[in-house]
């Protein structure tokens, strides 16, 4: 780090009985006082440089032996004015990037220009700063942490403007051709400790060598230097979102619940403590988010639904929390489940998370890219053998559309299989709403399901936490539910699931026998109805079904367990009992499948021979197939 000495004479400022003095053989003739300090010295080499010394004299009255100043708003304290003090009285003075804005507010403060003496504090301090302290990198951070206490005077003097354009130019440049000073991160720092400056002259540098440094500034000037960064146009975006990632785990802390959130006998000072704690918290969130580079995919998906957990927890602005929840829904493909748990910290709802908040993610993320035409626009041209230039331009276009339609598509099953991933974690909360659930499982479209056995098991778990529902309740919370996508085990599960509404234990009864007769591909011993009840339903007859694989890991209590399901009485058994708990199954059950399509039981009455021995006549079929493989 660069410094500057000015003055030849030793130090001969000393402390007596609490009072400032310097060592001369002639007597004191004045008196300064300031912030509860008082100095004893002498008018001439003050006066002959400092301008405002020499008004505040004229003005005030002079006492027999020593005129008294008061400089109550003086910047810079003491440390400051002995510096200007002995600059006065040419005695050494050494100046660096840690002293030279409170010197520089000190002799602005004085008026140590050079109307009043050639050579002055003022010239000299401008001098070094300008040539010295902006050239390096260090300093030039160093002098601009150093404004804060000072924001006034240095905003005023032009401090910390000049300081952060030269940190902005700095950052623009190449690495290779920017003076560092010593070192230029607090990692290089510490190995520099341990090995010695000499080894780090020709380390290479990182290409986030200056978000490090930048990091241990306060809010407001790293804000200031990240815009004037951003605005030069070089650096990537995805290095700008690095040097966020940087900064916010620097402040940022590990937020959870207020401590004295359920204490009624918490101090009035803690919580004023807290709320103010929480208030610059906020505001530094506040203001990362607003520098956010716009490009999709300059900051990873986990890092923004950490700043938006950490933005619900301080109740951070509407608008920051829409921009953040708008940021992940662009890149919700890359989430992972955890990074959804997104906790409640509303005391008036006991809900463990925010899943109106992951709804509005879900939204965003389905507002973003429609499919493109399934055909590209024909060429009135295009029985010639030769094609024009636009007619292979519009096939190219066609072509990067099909692309970004498969790329969407793909990311739509990847955030589906997320998305019943969290409706699994999210069912064990007891005091989750059940339009909640419902409305969360119904956003994914049913393309993005390719199989609904993960959507099951968050039925099942949804089911096991929330004994309470009535059969209406039931029936609704299986509405999305296709048994056609469930694997055979699900299946099994679901014969013997005795929380399930009678419908559903039909409908997945009826399918597994159905799949059970084309699984040989022994189609033409199917009577002719069930085919027809098939085909009704987009099923097959022709081609076996291969079963959907299960690879989601769940818990212990949650596997699904297949014994007792081996012989078809179980199933008739099951069946049976369902029958006998659901005999008041009204006429709407019937004519609605929950799914939105016909329903299987408006097919099934519709069969000459009632439900019991249509599955009778369905479990002998597939008995007699059996027997003839």
């Amino acid at each position: 780090m660069k410094f500057m000495k000015l003055g030849s004479r030793p130090d001969t400022f000393y402390t007596a009985e609490s009072v400032r003095s310097v060592s001369s053989e002639v007597s004191s003739d004045l008196i300064i006082q300031l912030k509860g300090s008082r100095y004893l010295l002498h008018k001439f080499p003050l006066l002959s440089k400092c301008l405002r010394l020499q008004r505040l004299c004229s003005e005030s009255p002079e006492s027999s032996q020593h005129q008294i100043v008061q400089l109550s708003d003086f910047p810079g304290g003491i440390e400051a004015f002995e510096l200007c003090a002995k600059f006065c009285y040419g005695i050494t003075i050494t100046l660096s990037a840690y002293n030279i804005v409170a010197a520089r507010c000190a002799a602005e403060y004085l008026q140590m220009t050079e109307d009043v003496e050639k050579g002055n504090l003022i010239y000299k301090l401008e001098v070094f700063f300008n040539s010295c302290v902006l050239s390096g990198w260090k300093d030039s951070i160093v002098t601009l942490q150093s404004t804060k206490a000072f924001p006034l005077w240095s905003e005023d003097l032009g401090i910390t403007s000049r300081c952060i354009e030269a940190i902005a130019s700095k950052v623009l440049t190449h690495p290779s051709k920017i003076s560092l000073s010593h070192s230029h991160s607090r990692r290089v720092r510490d190995d520099v400790s341990c090995n010695g400056a000499e080894s780090q002259r020709h380390k290479p540098t990182s290409k986030w060598w200056w978000a490090e440094d930048m990091a241990e500034l306060g809010i407001d000037l790293y804000w200031r230097a990240m815009v004037a960064i951003k605005s030069g146009g070089k650096i990537a975006s995805n290095l700008i979102g690095d040097a966020l990632k940087i900064y916010a785990a620097r402040w940022l802390p590990n937020i959870s619940r207020p401590r004295n959130a359920n204490n009624e006998e918490a101090s009035d000072s803690d919580s004023d403590s807290g709320n103010e704690i929480n208030s610059k918290h906020r505001l530094l969130l506040e203001s990362i988010v607003s520098l956010l580079p716009a490009d999709k995919g300059s900051v990873s998906c986990s890092f923004l639904l950490k700043l938006l957990k950490a933005a619900n927890i301080l109740n951070a602005s509407s608008s920051s929390k829409m921009e953040l929840a708008r940021r992940v829904g662009l890149q919700l493909e890359e989430a992972t489940v955890n990074d959804l748990l997104i906790p409640f910290f509303s005391y008036e709802n006991d809900t463990l998370y925010d899943v109106n908040l992951v709804m509005t993610i879900l939204e965003q993320f389905m507002l973003q890219g429609q499919s493109p035409p399934t055909s590209p626009p024909r060429s009135k041209l295009g029985f010639e053998r030769r094609r024009s230039r636009s007619a292979e331009n519009i096939d190219l276009e066609f072509q990067e559309s099909r692309r970004s339609s498969s790329a969407s598509h793909s990311s739509k099953l990847k955030v589906a299989k997320v998305i019943d991933a969290y409706l699994q974690e999210i069912a064990r909360d007891v005091n989750l709403h059940l339009s909640k659930f419902i409305a969360l499982a119904e956003s994914i479209p049913d393309f993005a399901r390719l199989d609904h056995d993960d959507l099951y098991r968050a039925i099942d778990i949804y089911l096991k936490a929330h004994p309470d529902l009535n059969k209406s309740e039931r029936k609704r919370l299986c509405r999305t539910l296709d048994c056609k996508k469930l694997s055979v085990e699900a299946c099994m599960h679901a014969a013997q699931n005795e929380l399930l509404p009678l419908r559903v234990v039909v409908q997945v009864l009826f399918f597994e026998q159905a799949r059970a007769a084309t699984a040989g591909s022994k189609v033409t011993d199917l009577p002719g109805n069930i085919k027809a009840l098939l085909a009704s339903h987009d099923i097959d007859p022709s081609r076996p079904t291969a079963a959907l694989s299960t690879t989601t890991s769940i818990p212990a209590e949650d596997q699904w367990s297949v014994s007792g399901l081996k012989s078809p009485k179980s199933k008739i058994s099951t069946l049976r009992m369902k029958m006998a708990e659901d005999d008041d199954l009204d006429e709407n059950d019937l004519q609605s499948n929950g799914l939105g399509r016909t329903s299987k039981f408006k097919t099934i009455c519709a069969l000459p021979t009632r439900p019991k021995r249509m599955f009778s006549k369905l479990l002998s079929i597939n008995r007699t197939t059996n027997e003839k493989n």
